[in-house]
């Protein structure tokens, strides 16, 4: 499949020097709603600002680096030359929320250079969207600039209110960590880290990006960054007196210096996301619009799917990756049920965790084409085309980088050699080599490699402990999704209860706004006492169904035991029908950390599917079905909680009713504490 562009209007570029009556350069958004005022100081400091309809929604904030080899850039620079220019296209997307994307924005280019001293030049690009802004650092080729040692990126982002805000902690190794509702006053990231797992960092009180704000007149905000490329992670410095975040890199035990680049290079795009609503936070397309267009011309051997595994059993202690355990999962024998199962339910994959030798070695010595002497692989990969299943690889690392960067090349020759287009790969645990953290430059290097060099053999990165996604999915369609929050797996091993029934309604408008989940949903045994007494996953059976839509990925995991599945055939209808790859997304109604409502069209069958979550609070919704076809009738198959439902005291409870829709209805629905709906609606005729 070629990915199709539409350029819509050539972009016009002109140069100006214009300022307003404060002597800043402007520049606004094609809707004039948002707009970015420019300038220096007198001594020379550059500074920017944000208004909103002629709010402020950033104050005077200052720009600027400090390097580990020369003086920092911080004053002394003058404006030599300023452009502007106004681009409007329409992508489309392989796969993904949508079909077609619209990328429209305003550029303005401010070149810079210090007065006296080095007269080192540094240029600032800022793109002005009707939703938000993204801009970055240019440092171009210079005669007396060669190299630069960033120690510090010193962009302030100054706020006018004290928002309420939705944060993780800053770690520098996980991103694993509940996210937290306080006001930006109140952020402490070093008190509230609630995170059981050993590996943690967190050097400042610092957040990790996407953080999302809410302001009392209902302005909503959301910081990030896009197309982080050699370079290191930014976290936000958060200064609770002033009410401002600064950027924070991520750095390294092994060099004084965050990030080490050669002149010519850009920074990645600083991004704020500007909307009334918390809607359309989930609607913006920002973080991929500031990505580069793709770089692959065919990604045809790559199909959205769902998928079951040999994995939650592993978790609940059923079975074990390692076959020295007595309890090895990866046998051919389970992987052929998976395979069956699927086959018999609309599933296309099936993965396959523990297959290889390795698991249970210290440092994580795995073998990456041996698999263990249960498990015929090639039986299994001829076993899955027979019925119309793909494997889908895994590859964990136990955070030995450098044995898996010595056999990737082997390792996915093979994986094309047998025609398996996906791989789930895992970096769990403290790097080798040592001194390196997950989100710093030597790893972001390596995860943005990992995915190029499987693009070169036909495979797709589905990433686990991986850097934060910043919408090169766009650039390297083939990096589908990972994991990079707090996932299902933490209903099991939490010893403070699990992931809240909030938890993915804070995440539908935090970490999904950077890019695909890979959440792992569908668990039916909501109730986890047969394996681990007193764990459970804290919603309803309807809740766990509506993440199907909720939560965006190109692959789904089926993630429950085969036996739950078996026992509940009906709630099992939605996951059969559901699908994967939308034409058009839209997101209902919804408000940060209480519930949301989304209906996604999928391709080639024109069907909609609707999913809707709710926090701890039961509510009442109403949906508007007017964003169906005209003319065109829908059989709506509806899974929704029972009358006395309850994440806790009866998540078992769910209710089936089908019904006929036109774009004309409207019906309301109770959703649970911690409760859902799921909705098919099928073309009739």
């Amino acid at each position: 499949m070629k990915i199709v562009f539409k350029i819509t209007l050539v972009a016009c570029l002109f140069i100006f020097f214009r300022c307003n009556d404060s002597g800043e350069i402007n520049v606004f958004s094609p809707n004039k709603n948002l707009k970015v005022d420019f300038n220096v100081t007198k001594d020379g400091k550059p500074y920017y600002l944000i208004l909103k309809a002629s709010q402020k929604v950033i104050d005077t904030s200052y720009l600027g680096f400090d390097f580990d080899n020369s003086i920092p850039f911080i004053d002394n620079f003058q404006i030599l030359k300023t452009s502007k220019s106004e681009f409007n296209e329409t992508w489309q997307m392989p796969w993904g929320e949508q079909l077609d994307v619209v990328n429209h924005y305003n550029e303005l280019k401010i070149e810079l250079q210090e007065i006296n001293q080095l007269k080192r030049k540094l240029n600032i690009i800022f793109r002005v969207y009707n939703d938000g802004i993204g801009f970055r650092y240019e440092f171009p080729e210079q005669a007396n600039f060669k190299k630069a040692f960033i120690t510090n990126e010193n962009t302030e982002f100054n706020l006018t209110e004290d928002y309420t805000t939705f944060w993780a902690p800053g770690d520098w190794d996980i991103y694993e960590h509940l996210y937290n509702t306080t006001k930006l006053s109140k952020i402490n990231a070093l008190k509230y880290v609630n995170q059981p797992v050993a590996q943690t960092y967190i050097p400042e009180n610092a957040v990790n990006t996407p953080v999302t704000l809410v302001g009392k007149n209902g302005l909503h905000l959301s910081f990030h960054e896009a197309a982080l490329v050699d370079y290191a992670d930014m976290t936000l410095q958060v200064d609770t007196v002033n009410l401002s975040f600064k950027s924070n890199l991520v750095g390294s035990k092994n060099t004084p210096y965050k990030v080490k680049r050669t002149l010519p290079f850009h920074t990645p795009w600083r991004t704020i996301q500007i909307t009334n609503k918390a809607t359309e936070l989930i609607a913006s397309n920002l973080i991929v619009n500031l990505n580069e267009p793709s770089k692959m011309d065919d990604v045809s051997w790559f199909k959205p799917m769902k998928y079951t595994g040999i994995w939650w059993e592993m978790h609940l202690g059923k079975s074990s990756w390692d076959m020295t355990s007595g309890t090895h999962g990866a046998t051919t024998e389970n992987a052929k049920k998976f395979i069956d199962f699927s086959a018999k339910n609309n599933i296309s994959g099936v993965l396959v965790e523990g297959w290889n030798k390795g698991w249970g070695q210290n440092e994580g010595g795995f073998d990456f084409v041996t698999p263990y002497p249960d498990y015929n692989l090639n039986e299994i990969v001829s076993y899955g085309k027979q019925k119309g299943v793909e494997i889908i690889m895994h590859h964990e690392t136990y955070g030995n980088v450098e044995t898996y960067i010595k056999q990737q090349d082997t390792a996915f020759s093979l994986m094309k050699s047998l025609g398996i287009h996906a791989v789930k790969t895992g970096y769990v645990g403290k790097l080798i080599p040592e001194g390196e953290y997950h989100h710093g430059q030597f790893m972001v290097n390596h995860y943005n490699e990992t995915v190029k060099k499987a693009a070169k053999y036909n495979i797709a990165i589905n990433a686990h402990e991986p850097i934060k996604p910043t919408g090169l999915r766009r650039t390297y369609p083939n990096t589908i999704s990972r994991e990079g929050l707090r996932g299902q797996e933490f209903n099991v091993w939490d010893p403070k209860g699990g992931n809240p029934p909030e938890h993915l309604s804070i995440i539908a408008f935090t970490r999904m706004l950077a890019g695909p989940i890979d959440y792992t949903p569908g668990i039916f045994n909501i109730k986890l006492d047969n394996y681990r007494e007193g764990k459970q996953v804290n919603t309803t059976i309807a809740h766990q169904l509506a993440l199907y839509v909720v939560i965006y990925s190109p692959i789904q995991m089926v993630a429950d035991l085969l036996e739950h599945y078996e026992a509940n055939s009906k709630p099992l209808e939605f996951i059969k029908e559901v699908g994967v790859d939308w034409e058009k997304t839209v997101v209902l109604n919804g408000e940060v950390g209480d519930f949301v409502t989304i209906a996604r069209n999928e391709r080639k069958t024109g069907n909609w599917f609707l999913g809707s979550i709710s926090d701890e609070n039961s509510r009442k919704i109403t949906i508007d079905f007017s964003f169906l076809e005209d003319k065109t009738t829908y059989l709506a198959k509806i899974y929704k909680d029972g009358k006395n439902a309850h994440w806790d005291k009866n998540p078992f409870d769910i209710e089936f009713e089908t019904i006929e829709v036109t774009r004309h209805s409207k019906k309301t629905f109770q959703l649970a504490s911690g409760g859902g709906l799921a909705i098919s609606l099928i073309k009739k005729n």
